[in-house]
């Protein structure tokens, strides 16, 4: 393709509402324009690599024996409340109406819907396992759309869905997932965590994110560089650090003491001297419409779905402030678990074996020190926290590292969830009817693209996959006027299309800086420079990433670059 024939409309200087790398370099390499908060249009460039990213997609995911559909994006209300999803997923769902007052949503995934197909078309064993998949719009009504990319309310996505007759064979189907996601990930150029996480939402045993550490993330994930330990940090396991003070020892009996207008942990530490991990975290919190009582750490923070997975309510909720008053005595900042019974106590493990803390006495203004829980107050021991920085690895004992993150793709094991509730059912060998057991796997496409920019980029521009790049190879002659250095370009362009090379001329009447700065900014991998050297027979080949330059004679350019691209040479991320 000829450059001039093309739309490539790059900016010199950085939009000043783009803040990620990713954002800012895709603007800037004219790949997006901004419609709306969190709507993108998507130009020539973004799309040639969009397109790149789905053919990996569809060809690993067919490698797997999945089989691509389309499914609709406008659904019915019916369905939804079905499943129970229509009021759950709230204000992110777009929500609307036909000519007839009928409730429809535009799709956020596809659960639901692929059940509805399935329930139609299954009757009988014979017919599983099956695997579909689709690469769809998909929509949700974001709070905050931001990051150009990362956080939209159009986006696309690679979802797929298994369907089996046990768990074995889910376990199989989610096995394939997790290897072809693995070479997805792989082909496209990204250094990637695969981590245990929460299912939220979609319900279902079990679930795993694929991620990229990147400060551009909005999740947090804890790794074990030690022994490969990986998981979101609100599904994290670790082995808390050690307290800063050694507790006090000997059987020391509860001592109340006045503490005037320390409400905080922070304010009790700096009033007794003691610091947080000294004293027991209190919180109220209302779980199928009964208070619950939970103690942790003074340092440590509560993990909502580790509590939610315990008490089985996802939609649980703080007590509030006459709630409080009414069952414990007291207003926050003075609560503590002596002498609760008029409701459950559940404790972080990290409570256990401790001696002689500090919590409140649930009369406001006091609190009591010489706490021990198992003498003092009975309770549930679970893991209940959030790992914390200088937590160890419980399989090594390694500290954990904690990072922020990009989710890239997500797997679930969905159990019968939805077949359950949406009434799908088959016959099974004996002639006995049961659901399926079902699976459910995202991925998503302009997430990948913006992670690999997010990865590879430098001051100069993206530093592309040569995977996904818009194109392999950009051909500049550095002096269009000069017609010997013109015709050798075209000549070695049409070379590099002959080698299967998505090639790029760059055959614009512009100085050559400014077509260096171009193709570095659209993050082509390989350049070929026509130039003086051309005399001798001679052409510059610049590799993007390693910015390393090669003399070569004009013959031997074309097919030096197909062998470097072919060559499925790694990408590391930069430390």
């Amino acid at each position: 393709m000829l450059w001039t024939k093309l739309f490539i409309p790059t900016l010199r200087q950085t939009p000043a509402e783009a803040e990620v790398a990713s954002h800012q370099l895709l603007l800037r390499a004219g790949y997006i324009r901004q419609l709306s908060a969190g709507i993108y249009s998507y130009l020539f460039l973004a799309q040639r690599s969009l397109r790149k990213i789905q053919t990996i997609v569809r060809e690993e995911m067919e490698a797997i024996g999945a089989q691509e559909i389309f499914l609709p994006a406008l659904h019915p209300a019916e369905i939804w409340r079905e499943s129970g999803r229509w009021d759950t997923m709230g204000e992110n769902m777009f929500r609307l109406k036909d000519r007839f007052q009928r409730d429809l949503c535009l799709g956020m995934t596809h659960e639901e819907i692929i059940t509805v197909l399935a329930r139609g078309e299954l009757r009988s064993y014979k017919q599983l396992p099956q695997i579909w998949y689709q690469i769809q719009t998909k929509f949700r009504d974001e709070a905050r759309p931001k990051s150009g990319l990362l956080r939209l309310r159009q986006f696309l996505m690679k979802d797929s869905y298994s369907f089996d007759l046990d768990q074995a064979g889910l376990d199989t189907a989610y096995d394939k997932h997790y290897q072809a996601y693995r070479r997805i990930l792989d082909r496209c150029g990204l250094d990637y965590l695969a981590v245990e996480a929460h299912s939220g939402a979609m319900g279902g045993s079990q679930s795993m994110e694929f991620v990229v550490v990147s400060e551009a993330g909005e999740d947090l994930v804890a790794f074990c560089k030690g022994c490969g330990y990986a998981a979101n940090l609100e599904k994290a396991i670790s082995q808390p650090s050690m307290p800063e003070v050694e507790d006090p020892a000997g059987d020391l009996e509860p001592e109340r003491f006045s503490t005037p207008g320390q409400k905080t942990i922070a304010d009790v530490a700096a009033f007794t001297g003691l610091p947080a991990s000294s004293q027991m975290k209190s919180l109220v919190l209302v779980a199928d419409g009964r208070p619950v009582l939970v103690m942790l750490r003074g340092d440590h923070q509560l993990s909502e779905p580790k509590f939610a997975a315990v008490t089985g309510d996802p939609e649980f909720r703080p007590a509030h402030a006459d709630e409080i008053r009414e069952w414990l005595g007291a207003e926050a900042g003075s609560l503590g678990p002596v002498g609760v019974t008029n409701m459950p106590i559940l404790a972080d493990r990290a409570l256990a074996g401790r001696r002689n803390m500090i919590t409140g006495a649930n009369e406001n203004d006091y609190h009591l020190r010489h706490v021990t829980l198992g003498e003092d107050f009975e309770a549930e021991l679970h893991d209940l926290r959030l790992a914390a920085v200088q937590d160890e690895c419980v399989h090594c004992g390694r500290v954990l590292e904690i990072r922020k993150a990009l989710e890239i793709g997500h797997i679930f094991k969905l159990g019968c969830k939805y077949s359950e509730s949406l009434g799908l059912r088959v016959l099974n060998a004996d002639g006995t009817e049961i659901a399926p057991i079902m699976g459910s796997y995202g991925i998503g496409i302009e997430r990948v693209l913006s992670a690999a920019v997010e990865l590879h980029h430098d001051q100069d521009g993206m530093v592309l996959p040569p995977s996904i790049a818009p194109f392999d190879v950009v051909v500049t002659p550095a002096n269009n006027a000069d017609e010997a250095q013109s015709r050798a370009a075209q000549s070695i362009y049409e070379a590099c299309v002959d080698q299967g090379l998505d090639a790029l001329l760059d055959d614009r009447d512009e100085r050559p800086g400014v077509k260096f700065k171009d193709a570095d900014l659209i993050g082509v991998p390989y350049r070929i420079t026509v130039g003086k050297k051309l005399t001798n027979g001679m052409v510059e080949l610049v590799e993007r990433r390693k910015r390393r330059t090669t003399d070569l004679p004009v013959k031997e350019a074309a097919l030096t670059v197909a062998g470097l691209a072919s060559g499925g040479e790694g990408l590391t991320a930069p430390a």
